[in-house]
C-alpha cells in the first residue's frame, strides 16, 4: 500500500530544516511537561478523535468491498478507542506523545489491518459527480466579475465554500448526512471579515502587481473542495501565465481527494481540446504527494513532488488539515499561502476565532 519510493523533504521548507519546522501547529506538550501524564491539551485532542469513531465506524460498516464489514467496522470502533484510552493513561504508548499526525495515522492503521482501504468512496464519487455538474455554473459567474481584485476574492471564497465539506469533523459529518451541504449558500454564509488570520487586502494588492511562474497547491477534500473551490482558483492561475501543479495524496483518507481521483475528475472537466473551459491546461501537473493522512508532514513527501516542486515560487496548503493544523507557521523559500476553515472548535479557540472562521495567511519572502 506505501508508495514505492522513498519519501524526501519538500525542497522549499526553509533550511535548516531541524531547526525552523514541526508539523504540529498546536503545541501538545512542552519539554517540561510530565512524560508519563497526559497534558490538557493532548487530552482534549484525544477526544476530538474520539468523537469521530461513530461517524467512521457507520462508513466502514457500509463499505461493500469489505466481507464482514460490520463485524469489521466494530472491531476498528473499539480497537481505536482502546488505543486513545491507553493514551490517555500514558502519552508515551503506541509511539506517542501524541500529536495531530500521529493520532490521524493509528486510526488509518486500524482501518487497514482490518482491510478498510476507502471507507469514503461512496460519498466521495457521489459529491464529485454532483460538483462536476455546478462547474461550469461556477467558472461563468466567476468570469463574469470584471474587477479583477472583486473575482480573486470571490475565487477565494470558494475555496472557503468548497472546504466545508469535511467528513473528518464530527459536527460536520453530522449535517452532512442530515441535510448535504449547499455550495452557493456556504459561498453566502462565510463569516464576515475580518477573518481570525486575514492577510487577503495584501494578497489582492500582489495579485495585481505580480505574477508567480509556477505555483505548488496541496490539495484537501473531493467534491466542492476540489471541483468548485481549488480548480477555479488554479485556472484563473493557469490564464495569468502561472505552471500548476496540483499535489494530491497517494492513498485515500476519509474524503481528501486521491492522486488518482484527482486525474479522472480532470479527464472529466477538460473538453475535446484539453481545455479548462477555455483555459489551455498544457501548464496544469498532478502530482502524487505520496502522503496518505489528512494532514502532512512536509519531511515526507514523493520523489515526483519534490522534483516538480523544486523551481516553484509559490506554495498553497488548503484545507484544515494541512494548511491549518499541520503547517500553519511553516517556512518557505518562496511565497506561501495557507488557507482553510476552522472546523474544529479547539482550532478556534487556540486561533482566538470562531467556529467555522477562515484562515488566509500570505508570506512573501522578499527576493
Amino acid at each position: 500500500m506505501e508508495s514505492a519510493s522513498e519519501l524526501v523533504p519538500f525542497p522549499l521548507l526553509l533550511t535548516p530544516i531541524e531547526s525552523n519546522y514541526r508539523a504540529c501547529t498546536i503545541p501538545y506538550r512542552f519539554s517540561s511537561d510530565n512524560p508519563r501524564k497526559p497534558t490538557p491539551i493532548e487530552l482534549q485532542w484525544i477526544d476530538v478523535f474520539y468523537n469521530v469513531i461513530p461517524s467512521f465506524k457507520e462508513r466502514a460498516a457500509s463499505d461493500p468491498t469489505v466481507p464482514d464489514a460490520e463485524a469489521k467496522a466494530e472491531k476498528f470502533a473499539q480497537r481505536y478507542a482502546q488505543i486513545l484510552d491507553d493514551l490517555k493513561k500514558d502519552p508515551e504508548s503506541h509511539g506517542g506523545p501524541p500529536d495531530c499526525i500521529l493520532l490521524c495515522r493509528l486510526r488509518e492503521q486500524v482501518l487497514r489491518e482490518l482491510g478498510f482501504r476507502d471507507i469514503f468512496k461512496r460519498v466521495k464519487d457521489e459529491e464529485n459527480a454532483k460538483a462536476i455538474t455546478l462547474f461550469a455554473d461556477v467558472i461563468r459567474l466567476n468570469d463574469a466579475i470584471e474587477d479583477d481584485s472583486k473575482r480573486l476574492e470571490n475565487l477565494v471564497r470558494g475555496i472557503f465554500a468548497g472546504n466545508i465539506f469535511d467528513l473528518g469533523s464530527a459536527q460536520l459529518a453530522e449535517v452532512f448526512s442530515r441535510d448535504g451541504m449547499s455550495f452557493l449558500a456556504s459561498c453566502q454564509n462565510l463569516v464576515p471579515r475580518p477573518w481570525v488570520i486575514d492577510d487577503l487586502d495584501t494578497f489582492k494588492l500582489k495579485w495585481s502587481k505580480k505574477s508567480w511562474k509556477k505555483a505548488v497547491i496541496f490539495v484537501d477534500n473531493s467534491g466542492a473542495d476540489i471541483i468548485l473551490g481549488i480548480l477555479p482558483f488554479a485556472r484563473e492561475l493557469l490564464r495569468r501565465g502561472t505552471q500548476v501543479v496540483l499535489a494530491a495524496n497517494d492513498l485515500p483518507s476519509i474524503n481528501d481527494v486521491t492522486y488518482n481521483e484527482l486525474i479522472e475528475i480532470l479527464s472529466k472537466l477538460k473538453d475535446d481540446h484539453g481545455q479548462l473551459m477555455g483555459v489551455d491546461t498544457s501548464n496544469l501537473l498532478v502530482a502524487n504527494s505520496g502522503n496518505d493522512l489528512p494532514v502532512i508532514d512536509l519531511i515526507r513527501v514523493s520523489q515526483e513532488l519534490s522534483y516538480l516542486a523544486a523551481d516553484a515560487d509559490l506554495v498553497v496548503l488548503e484545507g484544515m488539515g494541512r494548511g491549518i493544523e499541520t503547517n500553519l507557521y511553516a517556512q518557505f523559500k518562496c511565497d506561501s499561502l495557507k488557507i482553510g476553515m476552522v472546523k474544529h472548535l479547539e482550532v478556534a479557540e487556540f486561533l482566538g476565532g470562531r467556529l467555522y472562521d477562515c484562515v488566509f495567511k500570505y508570506n512573501e519572502v522578499s527576493s
